[in-house]
């Protein structure tokens, strides 16, 4: 058994420029991959698409999930779920979001 404490990572993760969002892995399997998000307000993660469904649980404050047509708000505790290939992405509104994205089958693990 493994106990993740996603909040700890989410503090401690580093942004790979100052416009982006900070992220972290926090488990990764053949099965899934677990990824925190920490949104700085104002900051997104464009919309795009995988093979893969995608899992996002809101660990604290709020902002918007998009997909292809509509945009949602969304706030602690709220749980998001896009099918394989659909679009997805979302963004801080005026406080920081913390997300947990958790991504089945792992990316790369898909048989061809």
């Amino acid at each position: 058994m493994k106990v993740l404490d996603v909040r700890h990572v989410a503090r401690e993760a580093v942004a790979a420029s100052p416009t982006r969002p900070a992220t972290a892995v926090v488990h990764d399997s053949p099965d899934a991959r677990l990824i925190v998000f920490r949104l700085s307000p104002g900051q997104a993660v464009a919309p795009h698409r995988n093979g893969s469904s995608v899992t996002l649980t809101v660990i604290s404050g709020s902002g918007v999930a998009a997909g292809a047509d509509t945009e949602r708000r969304i706030t602690t505790g709220d749980v998001v779920t896009y099918d394989p290939n659909e679009i997805h992405g979302m963004r801080a509104a005026d406080e920081e979001l913390v997300l947990l994205a958790t991504i089945t089958p792992r990316p790369g693990s898909r048989g061809a």
